[in-house]
């Protein structure tokens, strides 16, 4: 009994002394007042520009009385059960969760005024779980416990706390995720709500629905256990799916409004996790983003996006499809006199119907009582909403990204035309085709097998039998030339034939796993030999991390978005860099890149290169995909890699003419100009270059090889529109565009193109005159079809080349491998 009085004796004075201490440091009732002051965090670019800052963009503030009682009843039951009967302190769960933490069986033992106190005083009383910031929790809940009702302290809780996407209180939150007040919340939704508030990101239904569905179900259990809810309503109730009526709220993002998104959603992870808000703590991020390149990327992406809009609208204004200008601005004044897609629509009236059907107004009218085939025809008939339901799925998307091969830094990020008019961010969410963009992978897996860049193949028809049985017949959109080919020009002129035949001899499982450690490594790969022409979705960050892999001599970095987070007093938190490791072997990828310099310099990519006069030492792909669906175009540089995205959302409407469809000839205009302008900030060292080849070149041909000019950039020999494509019936390609200071060859009808083609379209417009025909042919007679081109002459090399080719076939090592059926 002596030893107790002893300890106590000598405990209760260090205690007391330790309680007066916290008691000081822990608000006061008068803090109370200014305890809803909030510090937004601060997005900077990496040359310390302000992009934007991360702040509350909805609060409305409701009265208890407006906010439904399914939402109080489920907070009190899930999270304080005995709220009414104590003074802000719960001993009993106190007690409790001491003992369980004893034990390793972590447990938050804080009540709902302890909650509201460390999210009102969140610096005062800390973050971190700590013996600490418990005892300032329970003093500071004391005091407002003194100062406040209970239904004000739920009042003041349910307004403050927050729900992600900037959503504050439960009024917005309600608006948000449900469309409607929260005074009309029901049972499911409140559950699903309150839920949320264990963790506003782990349990969002937005983004973890499945997480989010199964708080939910235990939160509904929470108010059986306290006889909200009977058993039976549990059990159905714990049945049903997530409802939602999300709307994300509107706000001002800034200057890249995509990437400070992806930020924003990473960085609120990380925040939560380590207990900071990125709304009120005044954090400051410094990102990777250059803002001179960035401003680039936008100019570049608005610039161009507007003029391939205006080349679609025109040419799927009309049923005669004429190719006006090789110059895509050409087509903006025409764009004003045309009736955009009037063709289109008029040829898919069954999409038109489907597209209809899957509208958010036919959707409500359904609901409402409205039969589904009456529905269908009020909405036919509203002229506005269908006028704005086709602007929407014609109007052409693009996205754009820029990394740093060196360090894996992002440094311009353009997820669409315009962020107020689409969220969606086609750099990092959006999964299309690459097309012949994936073929680098398919060339990098066999030089890495050790095949050389001058292993010769056979361009010809091959038959591959695939696992289910089938056989697939690869083809080029101008045909095969039934001539030899060494393994570099397969990749120069992106021939389909010659890219399936590496494909069969490498292996499918070697290329995949080639194509994941360059950081092709999110999206699903189908491991079937098609997958050589970029028939699996992926994402344009992905690609272009993909492309910067190889640009670093195979070393692979995870894209870094993110240097450095400090406090709003400058103190680090957080530093960060990239995880590096090597994906490809360095004479592999040295003998890549030159692969790949050859097409920007000769091949499917030339064309870039010419219409911006860029210098240095570039290589890069094009792709497009079946239909001119999508377009893509990466540039590699040792200090830079970029790539472009073209395309529409709704896969279903595409670019008609062969020619504006390419990625050589849409995508590449975007990469072309924001290169130009990099090139001219001295943002890339001129002086930098790959590594050259191990390789002599052969030596150049005597004559050029023939070809009808119909793949991106020039293709030799044949065209390309995409894995397995074959040329579309009736349109004959157009040739490839004019270099700089290039006189334009008259067109088949003897009149000049430039301005006077485009006076004549024009004319041809207002006249309902179908382009591509002549005033003298407004009868309507169509005109006579015009005479098969020639057969291209066989292509002839000079001595040296010859020699050299005759010393590769007789060495087996450089053969490839026969065409024809697969066994």
């Amino acid at each position: 009994m002596r030893w107790l009085l002893l300890v106590a004796v000598l405990t209760l004075p260090v205690l007391a002394v330790y309680l007066v201490l916290m008691a000081r440091s822990t608000p006061g009732t008068h803090a109370l007042r200014s305890a809803h002051a909030e510090r937004p965090t601060v997005l900077k670019s990496a040359d310390g520009k302000v992009l934007t800052q991360f702040r509350r963009v909805t609060r409305d503030p409701v009265p208890l009385a407006r906010i439904s009682p399914f939402v109080v009843k489920a907070l009190i039951a899930t999270e304080d059960h005995r709220f009414y009967d104590h003074r802000g302190i719960d001993a009993l769960r106190t007690v409790s969760a001491v003992l369980h933490s004893a034990v390793g069986d972590l447990q938050g033992g804080s009540t709902l005024t302890q909650q509201l106190a460390r999210n009102l005083f969140p610096e005062e009383i800390g973050r971190a779980r700590s013996l600490n910031r418990k005892v300032k929790e329970m003093i500071a809940a004391r005091r407002i416990e003194g100062v406040l009702s209970k239904d004000q302290i739920l009042e003041t809780y349910l307004n403050t706390m927050p729900f992600l996407y900037g959503v504050v209180g439960i009024e917005m939150a309600a608006r948000t995720y449900y469309d409607k007040s929260a005074q009309e919340l029901d049972e499911l939704e409140s559950a699903t709500l309150v839920g949320m508030l264990k963790g506003t990101y782990l349990y969002n239904p937005v983004i973890h629905p499945e997480r989010a569905r199964e708080r939910r179900n235990v939160v509904l259990s929470q108010m059986g256990k306290r006889g909200v809810l009977s058993e039976e309503q549990v059990r159905q109730l714990s049945q049903q799916p997530l409802k939602l009526q999300f709307t994300r709220p509107s706000e001002d993002l800034g200057s890249a409004p995509h990437f400070a998104q992806h930020v924003r959603k990473w960085v609120t992870e990380w925040a939560e996790a380590r207990g900071y808000d990125i709304y009120r703590d005044g954090l400051v991020i410094e990102t990777t983003l250059d803002s001179r390149l960035q401003e680039a990327a936008e100019n570049a992406v608005r610039e161009h996006g507007e003029a391939l809009q205006a080349v679609a609208d025109v040419e799927w204004s009309r049923p005669r499809l004429s190719t006006v200008s090789h110059t895509a601005g050409a087509y903006r004044k025409l764009a004003a006199q045309a009736t955009s897609f009037a063709y289109f629509w008029q040829q898919r009236r069954d999409l038109e119907a489907e597209l209809i059907r899957d509208s958010a107004a036919f959707k409500k009218l359904v609901s409402g009582g409205l039969g589904e085939a009456a529905a269908l025809t009020q909405l036919k008939a509203d002229a506005e909403f269908l006028a704005a339901l086709r602007a929407d799925k014609t109007r052409l998307e693009a996205g754009f990204v820029a990394i740093d091969p060196r360090s894996g830094e992002v440094k311009a990020w353009v997820g669409s035309r315009d962020f107020a008019r689409d969220q969606f961010d086609h750099v990092a969410q959006a999964q299309r085709q690459p097309g012949s963009t994936f073929k680098p992978f398919v060339y990098a897996a066999a030089v890495e097998r050790g095949i050389a860049p001058y292993r010769l193949y056979l361009d010809a028809p091959v038959e591959i039998r695939q696992a289910n049985g089938t056989v697939w017949r690869p083809t080029d959109m101008s045909g095969s030339s039934g001539r030899e080919m060494t393994l570099r020009e397969g990749l120069v002129y992106s021939k389909n034939t010659i890219t399936a035949q590496v494909m069969q001899e490498v292996g499918v499982a070697d290329v995949v796993a080639l194509a994941r450690a360059a950081g092709v490594s999110q999206s699903k790969l189908d491991p079937v030999p098609s997958l050589a022409l970029g028939t699996s979705p992926v994402t344009l960050l992905e690609m272009v991390n993909g492309y910067a892999t190889i640009a670093a001599q195979g070393e692979h970095r995870n894209p870094v978005f993110v240097r450095r987070i400090t406090d709003r007093r400058g103190e680090v938190l957080a530093q960060f860099a990239p995880t590096t490791r090597r994906a490809l072997s360095t004479d592999a990828a040295v003998e890549v890149i030159d692969m790949m310099r050859g097409v920007v310099t000769e091949g499917t990519g030339a064309g870039a290169r010419a219409r911006f006069g860029l210098s240095g030492d570039l290589a890069g792909k094009t792709g497009t995909t079946q239909n001119n669906t999508d377009g893509w175009f990466i540039l590699m540089h040792s200090d830079l890699v970029a790539g472009a995205w073209v395309g529409f959302n709704d896969q279903r409407v595409t670019m008609r003419s062969n020619y504006w469809g390419q990625g050589g000839h849409n995508a590449a205009l975007v990469v072309g100009d924001f290169f130009r302008t990099a090139i001219k900030g001295k943002a890339l060292d001129l002086k930098a270059s790959f590594p050259p080849s191990r390789y002599p070149p052969l030596p150049p041909p005597v004559e050029e090889f023939p070809g009808d000019g119909t793949a991106e950039g020039g293709d030799p020999w044949s065209g390309e529109s995409g894995p397995d494509a074959d040329p579309l019936p009736g349109e004959p390609s157009p040739p490839p565009p004019p270099l700089p200071g290039e006189t334009v060859p008259p067109d088949d009808a003897g009149a000049p193109k430039g301005a006077s083609e485009i006076e004549r379209v024009m004319k041809s417009l207002k006249q309902d005159v179908p382009l591509g025909s002549s005033p003298a042919d407004s009868s309507g007679a169509p005109p006579p079809p015009p005479p098969p081109p020639p057969p291209p002459p066989a292509p002839t090399r000079g001595a040296g080349a010859g020699a050299v080719l005759d010393a590769m076939r007789q060495d087996p090592a450089l053969r490839g491998v026969p065409s024809g059926p697969s066994p």
